[in-house]
């Protein structure tokens, strides 16, 4: 299990710290992967430059939409489906970093003993 248990007392503060960088570390590798994987598939599908495919996928994965319109077929299924992975990884992302903080405010009052 990765969190202390209900009759385990809450972590220190450090050891919360070194918890939430190890989660922050995780969004960090996701996003980049999938950052990486947007790249690729502008630079290959939209015959765009690395700077565009790094501006239309980051555009992507911040929920603000592409820069460049997608002109080709597979370019256009290509960013239908990477804007759908792109709101999936925000969800992910957003769990990964949120759920340390539920789970310490839950532990901390002991709201697991009442449900």
């Amino acid at each position: 299990m990765i969190y202390e248990r209900k009759h385990q007392p809450p972590v220190t503060r450090a050891q919360f710290a070194r918890r939430i960088a190890l989660h922050g570390g995780l969004v960090a590798l996701l996003l980049a992967g999938s950052l990486a994987v947007g790249m690729a598939g502008y630079m290959n599908f939209e015959g765009l430059p690395a700077l565009d495919a790094f501006l239309n996928a980051a555009m992507l994965l911040g929920g603000m939409g592409p820069v460049d319109l997608p002109k080709t077929a597979a370019g256009k299924l290509f960013a239908g489906g990477y804007a759908l992975y792109a709101g999936l990884v925000f969800i992910a992302a957003t769990a990964l970093l949120l759920a340390l903080v539920v789970h310490r405010v839950m532990h901390h009052f002991h709201w697991s003993d009442r449900s």
